[in-house]
């Protein structure tokens, strides 16, 4: 079966099959064409005569509505007001409407559902067919984020797309490339994945286990949403430069950012000795009359802004701040308000547990200065050193990751376990009179048993149930850590103690013909970790509930 494997960055993409790198091929010109291996996750809208006829199209389009690529991501440098970027981002920002024309934000044209579906559907040239396509997202994904990822597949023509969380994938690409990891690692063995990319920040832990002799692997911690990534390190890089510049206006101050980009990439770059680089912006107006504005960023600047902005030593103690909001807000991402990824690594290792490996991935990681800090502050918390994992590629490994992976559902490869910590339960109201002052007595039908492992159905019984329709209704949601002998389908009646209430989910589901359609209920637990409750009425009636069974922040 031919498994490829996609990487949906935030910042760049890239695609895999197994063992290899398939390059993407991308306008880098106007028509000049050329496979890369990375797919910037970019998007230009160009305007109606701005470039000649034909010198946009592809080998699959003539005349592409959009830019896609490296070149769109050069051009929107230039213009920046026609740019559209971190659409990874905004689709999983419950706060706007993901599937509405809302970028870019200065003239909106495009969803960010329908930006990722023509990222994927470009991607798909890069190979000849596929019966398996692998997309990773980030482990902190919710539900509606990994949904609508989903859709952005079926849209681009890729059906039946599997998720996997990107620091898993990361993982899976060392496994691939070691051999002998099981001499690296051993049971006992705790592994942080710390994945710093263009958008995002995301922590995993997974630990080594035994089970007859063969060592096992199971992801126990995923971090939370950070929105915290290159793009704040750019951003903040640029406004630095900008206080030695006169004032810019919001298209110039966007063109100085991609700018201070490229220029952190070569101070860092491996073996860059040079102390500053060169920053050129265009002035206000067009072509040579507006003329140019020169700057330079400074390696002492960078270090500055990374070391004492992003990666401050903080104690094992430390919490992100929440800064105070203005009532009144631009409407944009909901990005980390504590930039400091050292303060989230602090709150992350607190909750999960120690670490005695670490394995990086992600752009941001390429430098060995972020590194060694990351290091530093974790090894201080720590009463005996994290060993790195070494010989990655930090740019293409959650695609090769995603590509092992597919490999590894068909039992050609070892895979991480993620068993549910905890037995879940949805709530069932009874069926009594109403009695004044007193709410109908609930009971709590299990769902999900303790331990099951995430990719798996559950089987519940055939008990039929009323469900309400048509109207604003509440399901309520319950857990227990103690109880791991309950199976699915046991009713607890009264709920005892030991089995906590949890936040509910309210929704209003399409009515049926009756009100209240009698159901039969079928579950299964996704690989990333969400429960899919179907309800399944009469008439082939089915109503969907999702619901996240990953550890509940407290």
């Amino acid at each position: 079966m031919a498994v490829i494997g996609i990487d949906l960055g935030t910042t760049n993409c890239a695609v895999a099959r197994a063992g290899e790198i398939v390059p993407v091929p991308q306008l880098i010109g106007p028509g000049e064409l050329r496979a890369e291996t990375l797919f910037p996750s970019s998007l230009y809208i160009p305007g109606a005569k701005e470039f000649p006829e034909g010198a946009l199209a592809l080998p699959w389009d003539e005349k592409p509505k959009w830019i896609l690529g490296e070149f769109a991501k050069r051009r929107g440098i230039e213009n920046a007001a026609r740019l559209v970027h971190s659409a990874k981002s905004w689709l999983s920002h419950s706060g706007v409407d993901r599937s509405a024309p809302i970028l870019p934000l200065t003239a909106p044209e495009i969803s960010p559902l329908d930006a990722s579906a023509a990222y994927l559907a470009h991607l798909t040239h890069a190979y000849d067919g596929a019966e398996q396509v692998l997309i990773t997202v980030p482990a902190s994904f919710d539900a509606g984020a990994r949904a609508l990822t989903e859709e952005a597949a079926k849209r681009a023509g890729i059906a039946n797309a599997i998720l996997l969380e990107e620091p898993q994938a990361a993982f899976y690409a060392w496994i691939e490339r070691h051999a002998d990891w099981r001499e690296r690692v051993g049971a006992g063995d705790r592994i942080l994945v710390i994945d710093i990319g263009g958008g995002t920040t995301d922590f995993t832990l997974i630990a080594v286990g035994e089970s007859g002799g063969e060592l096992t692997l199971e992801r126990v911690a995923v971090g939370e949403h950070i929105l915290l990534g290159g793009d704040n390190i750019d951003l903040a890089l640029a406004r630095t430069v900008e206080q030695g510049l006169p004032k810019l206006d919001a298209l110039q101050l966007h063109m100085l950012w991609q700018r201070c980009r490229a220029a952190k990439e070569k101070l860092l770059a491996e073996g860059a000795k040079q102390k500053e680089e060169p920053v050129t912006i265009l002035g206000r107006g067009t072509g040579l009359i507006g003329g140019t504005i020169k700057a330079t960023l400074k390696r002492e600047t960078l270090e500055s802004v990374l070391l004492d902005g992003f990666l401050p030593l903080v104690g094992k103690d430390e919490a992100p701040v929440k800064a105070r909001r203005a009532a009144l807000q631009e409407i944009g991402l909901p990005y980390a308000s504590d930039a400091r990824i050292t303060a989230h690594l602090a709150a992350f290792v607190r909750q999960a547990g120690a670490p005695t490996h670490v394995l990086f991935n992600g752009g941001v990681l390429h430098s060995g200065l972020v590194r060694d800090r990351l290091l530093e502050t974790l090894n201080s918390w720590l009463p005996k050193p994290v060993e790195v994992l070494t010989g990655e590629d930090l740019m293409h490994a959650v695609a090769r990751g995603a590509a092992y992976y597919g490999l590894a559902r068909q039992g050609k490869g070892v895979r991480i376990r993620g068993g549910v910590p905890r037995t879940y339960y949805i709530g069932i109201e009874s069926s009594m009179p109403a009695v004044p002052g007193f709410p109908a007595p609930m009971k709590a039908l299990a769902v999900v048993p303790f331990g099951l492992e995430e990719g798996s159905k559950v089987t519940l019984p055939r008990n039929e149930f009323g469900l309400l329709t048509g109207e604003p209704a509440e399901f309520r949601f319950y857990s227990s850590v103690s109880r791991h002998d309950d199976k699915p389908g046991d009713i607890l009646d009264p709920i005892p103690d030991g089995v906590e209430e949890l936040a509910p989910v309210e929704v209003s589901l399409p009515a049926a013909e009756d009100s209240v359609a009698r159901v039969t209920l079928e579950a299964e637990v996704t690989e990333t970790g969400v429960l899919q409750l179907w309800c399944a009425g009469p008439n082939q009636q089915r109503w969907k509930l999702e619901f996240n069974v990953r550890e509940q922040k407290k």
